[in-house]
């Protein structure tokens, strides 16, 4: 609220105060910077409603920031031992106790009770049990670990309880003890017979599953949460890449293409699905799917260009620019990218004409050193130049694409030597240089 707000709400109060009324002017006075009339509006408050538990802790935590660490637990004590009833009060007090006065024995010895005699008044409150279990582990209690591990572990079967039982198992028990393990088995596999449509539950008990080695496990707990809720998404991914891993590749490359039939946009499914068709060696379909990824997470400028280079291997220009279109918007400032746009654009029949401008931006950004200096950039410029009549600066691009390629490319530099000789003798200038460039290229790549 703004101040303004707060004045407006005093005016028209003020006939008849109430601590709402003063817990605002208070804060209204704090943000004033004045400390001295925040603390008389919230004491009058306090004094007013003294049943009103936030504003016990914010009169509490302004004694403690003061250095008065005693007038803060005494706020605490007093306020929980009146009002018993309420578990947050108790729980509140504990916490301060423990966070306030890490190393005091007594103070421990006080937050210990305080939940004890909470839990007693609030049995199989689970936020109190777990505040518990870990006193008694710091105390080395196992006796009264093991019980209220016990308490928790028989409650009924739930996504907290579970999750709760299994960290407390994970303290207790050594990871390779099988009876431990098949405890936590059950817990798992009783939560999620109760919840199975329970996304966090699921998550938890597959990920045991699969850590300890027990693949078809994991991929049933997924496979029953799925079929409770058919969209969790994640959880279906996670199943499909499971099955994958179990060398159930029909099953698991269904479940994730069903994935993207529901939603085309879920990146890692498309990512597993490149991935188990590159294994396959198809890499016709394993491309799309890559390039759906990149698109959808992005990623570094590499993946881009490298998997462009790919769909223009395959004569796929338009694939490639979509990509590369995709690739400067996560990367704007990337010279190797704009470099393999204008490329692509140039090969891509349904946008030839844009080529041009792309070249002449490319190669500005790339600089004199930068990836413009790619021979295949410079003899894909050099014929956007021709056709738009700039001979001088296509031949200039062809004479740095020759000087460019490394030695083992001989076809392709071969080419560019007879594109050179050819622009020359097509215009009947110098025809001496020209038979000289066609020697050396039938030298390189006879015909």
């Amino acid at each position: 609220m703004k101040p303004a707000a707060f004045l407006y709400l005093a005016a028209s109060l003020s006939a008849g105060a109430s601590p709402r009324l003063d817990f605002a002017l208070g804060i209204l006075a704090g943000l004033r910077g004045d400390t001295v009339a925040e603390a008389a509006s919230i004491a009058k408050a306090r004094a007013a409603d003294p049943t009103a538990f936030p504003l016990m802790v914010r009169v509490a935590g302004k004694r403690q920031a003061a250095g008065d660490l005693a007038g803060a637990s005494t706020l605490y004590r007093e306020f929980a031992t009146a009002q018993p009833e309420r578990l947050d009060a108790q729980v509140a007090y504990a916490d301060f106790l423990r966070e306030s006065s890490p190393d005091d024995d007594f103070a421990g010895q006080m937050a210990r009770e305080t939940l004890e005699k909470a839990l007693e008044r609030f049995p199989g409150e689970l936020g109190v049990q777990k505040r518990l279990f870990r006193i008694y582990e710091s105390l080395e209690q196992r006796d009264r670990s093991l019980a209220m591990f016990e308490s928790v572990a028989s409650a009924a079967p739930g996504h907290s309880q579970a999750l709760a039982a299994v960290e407390m198992a994970r303290t207790l028990f050594p990871k390779d003890d099988p009876a431990a393990r098949e405890r936590v088995d059950a817990l798992y596999l009783n939560a999620c017979r109760e919840q199975p449509a329970d996304p966090v539950l699921a998550r938890a008990a597959s990920e045991h599953f699969r850590t300890s080695g027990r693949l078809p496990e994991a991929i049933e707990v997924l496979a029953a949460h799925t079929a409770a809720d058919p969209s969790s998404l994640s959880l279906r991914i996670r199943q499909g890449i499971l099955l994958l891993a179990a060398e159930k590749t029909e099953e698991g490359e269904k479940v994730l293409l069903d994935v993207l039939v529901i939603d085309p946009r879920q990146a890692l499914a498309h990512q597993s699905l490149a991935k188990l068709y590159r294994k396959q060696e198809r890499a016709a379909e394993a491309r799309p799917h890559a390039a759906e990824a990149l698109k959808i997470r992005g990623g570094d400028p590499g993946e881009f260009v490298a998997l462009a280079d790919e769909f223009l291997a395959a004569d796929l220009p338009r694939d490639a620019r979509l990509l590369l279109e995709k690739a400067l918007y996560f990367n704007p400032s990337a010279a190797a990218l704009a470099v393999k746009l204008a490329v692509a654009t140039r090969r891509d029949p349904e946008s030839r004409a844009a080529a041009s401008r792309l070249f002449r931006e490319a190669e500005a950004m790339s600089g004199k050193d930068g990836p413009a200096g790619d021979p295949v950039f410079l003899r894909e410029f050099a014929e956007a130049l021709l056709e738009a009549g700039q001979t001088p600066a296509a031949e200039e691009r062809l004479r740095l694409a020759i000087r460019g390629y490394p030695a083992e490319q001989k076809k392709e530099s071969a080419a560019a030597l007879r594109r050179l000789a050819g622009i020359w003798q097509q215009e009947k200038r110098n025809e001496e240089a020209a038979k000289a460039l066609l020697q050396r290229a039938d030298s390189l790549d006879p015909p």
